[in-house]
């Protein structure tokens, strides 16, 4: 699925689907635009979440912008009140198109939150400071994987491909990232990382001015 919208226990469906199933109240809508990413987090759904053909996330093909738009134009707008663009890959892969997708969005929909979840190694995919791509009041919320305290556990955590410097390059990024989008949230899963684990990450957070969330892990 490129378009999609996530059920309870993290079911994921058409939106048609969850139109049929919640003809009314608002929801998150979820754009998944690559399967590629820099990083194979040992914790990561990807092996392991099971999915109907129907349903799938894996894409057989990347989507062009105008196949995403295409979808999304036959959305149910009223019942949407945030798009996300997250998905199996890392959406920053494809900054470009993502940048456009969210112009996109803003310009039919203003009234639209957006968000990306990533994992924030972008400036090392592209070897340049990425967060001004996000200007223009085209992105509301980034949310960023910290996965971890230390440069250390992160990279044995993620196996990222850019290897140690990672960590803090992932760290930079969220900063920067400060001067452009209105909300910058950090992240840790709640079954992957212990209380003080956890702790140590919101203190990181906190020296550098960021918010940390602990999320559920998404059972397969």
């Amino acid at each position: 699925m490129i378009v999609y919208a996530v059920d309870t226990g993290g079911e994921y469906i058409t939106v048609a689907e969850s139109q049929r199933r919640h003809p009314v109240g608002q929801r998150s809508l979820y754009v998944n635009l690559t399967n590629r990413c820099p990083c194979a987090c040992t914790f990561c759904l990807r092996p392991l979440k099971h999915m109907a053909e129907e349903s799938t996330l894996w894409l057989k093909h990347e989507p062009t912008v105008e196949e995403v738009k295409a979808e999304l134009t036959v959305v149910p707008w009223p019942l949407i009140h945030e798009v996300v663009f997250c998905g199996f890959g890392e959406p920053t892969m494809r900054l470009q198109d993502l940048v456009a997708l969210l112009h996109w969005v803003k310009e039919e929909h203003p009234e639209i939150n957006t968000r990306v979840n990533t994992n924030g190694l972008s400036d090392l995919v592209y070897e340049r400071d990425t967060a001004p791509d996000f200007s223009g009041g085209i992105l509301d919320t980034i949310s960023i994987s910290l996965n971890a305290s230390n440069a250390e556990r992160y990279l044995a955590l993620t196996c990222s491909r850019f290897g140690i410097g990672s960590y803090e390059a992932m760290l930079t990024f969220a900063q920067h990232c400060k001067a452009y989008v209105p909300q910058v949230i950090m992240t840790v899963v709640d079954q992957v990382e212990d209380t003080e684990e956890i702790a140590a990450c919101r203190a990181i957070c906190e020296a550098r001015g960021l918010t940390l969330r602990v999320r559920a892990y998404e059972a397969s």
